[in-house]
């Protein structure tokens, strides 16, 4: 009678061979696998967007009669995978009255269009509904499509000579002025 009875502990041993290699297949495995998803992951761990102040320009260039400028916000944008140095992020006006400096975002917090200041009339208009502010950026109009005024930006002079923004961008459409993240 011929038997194919495994030798005496070989059932054993081809047991651990398998479990060993069982164990040192889901190691090898587990290693991509967890850089991959580290991989994936990260950008829910990334600031987008500028964090704090941005310099947009020097006193000088602002003219001392109060009248509004324009000027591009440039700043590093950051998205999901991507970090752009120095692109626009948006637009500011900034208006000088003796040492003080104020600014307000461009964009229309009616619909999101770009305000545009009109000299002749010393105040800004939306042209896509015909929102109407005053130079300091508050509704001209009570009759205006939009529900709240310019949106204000905190500024800051370093050195006596340098103007900085803190730049964002708020919801339009709304009442009450909320920030976009």
């Amino acid at each position: 009678m011929n038997s194919h009875a495994p030798p005496p502990g070989e059932g054993r041993r081809g047991f651990f061979k398998q479990t060993a290699a069982i164990f040192l297949g889901a190691v090898t495995a587990l290693v991509p696998l967890a850089a991959g998803l580290l991989t994936m992951l990260d950008p829910l761990r990334r600031k987008a967007g500028p964090a704090g102040f941005v310099h947009v320009t020097s006193l000088s260039a602002l003219p001392e009669d109060g009248s509004p400028r324009r000027f591009s916000v440039i700043a590093d944008r950051s998205d999901a995978w991507n970090k752009i140095p120095q692109v626009p992020i948006g637009a500011v006006y900034l208006r000088r009255q003796g040492v003080l400096v104020h600014a307000l975002n461009v964009t229309c917090p009616h619909a999101g269009c770009a305000v545009e200041y009109r000299p002749a009339s010393g105040s800004y208009l939306c042209p896509c509904h015909n929102s109407k502010f005053k130079i300091e950026g508050g509704l001209a109009d009570p009759r205006s499509p939009s529900s709240r005024g310019m949106d204000t930006l905190e500024v800051e002079l370093r050195n006596h000579t340098e103007v900085w923004v803190k730049f964002q961008n708020f919801e339009a459409g709304k009442a009450k002025k909320v920030a976009i993240a």
